[in-house]
C-alpha cells in the first residue's frame, strides 16, 4: 500500500503561482509513474502532468503546457507541481497518484492505483 497527501492548495490571485506537494510513505518504490489530476465543480476528473519515478520523465496535459512544472524529490519521496500564471479555469481539486506499472495510459484515471485525498486550488479573477 501507498499513501499519498497531498498540500499546498489555497486561494490565489489570477496570475499568480502556486507549489502543490504530494508526499508519499509505504511500500514506495522507484517504478512508480506519479501524476497529478484535477476535478472542477461539476466536471470530470482530468490528467494534469506524470513523471517518472526513476528517470523523472515528465508529460503535461495541453492546457497547463509552459504554465505548470511536475518535479520530484527522492529523498523525501514526494512530488511537486508548480504552477505559474494561474487562471480562473485552474480552479479545481488537485489530486495526486501514483501507478505500480510503467507502461500505463499517463492520462487515464484508471491507469493509477493510489490516489491522495486532494487539495483545494481557487484562482480568484
Amino acid at each position: 500500500q501507498v499513501q499519498l497527501v497531498e498540500s499546498g492548495g489555497e486561494l490565489v490571485q489570477a496570475g499568480g503561482s502556486l507549489r502543490l506537494s504530494c508526499a508519499a510513505s509505504g511500500n514506495t518504490f522507484s517504478s512508480y509513474v506519479m501524476g497529478w489530476f484535477r476535478q472542477a465543480p461539476g466536471k470530470e476528473r482530468t490528467f494534469v502532468a506524470a513523471i517518472y519515478w526513476s528517470s523523472s520523465s515528465t508529460f503535461y496535459a495541453d492546457s497547463v503546457k509552459g504554465r505548470f512544472t511536475i518535479s520530484r524529490d527522492k529523498a523525501k519521496n514526494t512530488v511537486y507541481l508548480q504552477m505559474n500564471s494561474l487562471k480562473p479555469e485552474d480552479t479545481a481539486v488537485y489530486y495526486c497518484a501514483a501507478s505500480a506499472r510503467e507502461s500505463i495510459a499517463l492520462g487515464l484515471g484508471r491507469s493509477y492505483d493510489y490516489w491522495g485525498q486532494g487539495t483545494q486550488v481557487t484562482v480568484s479573477s
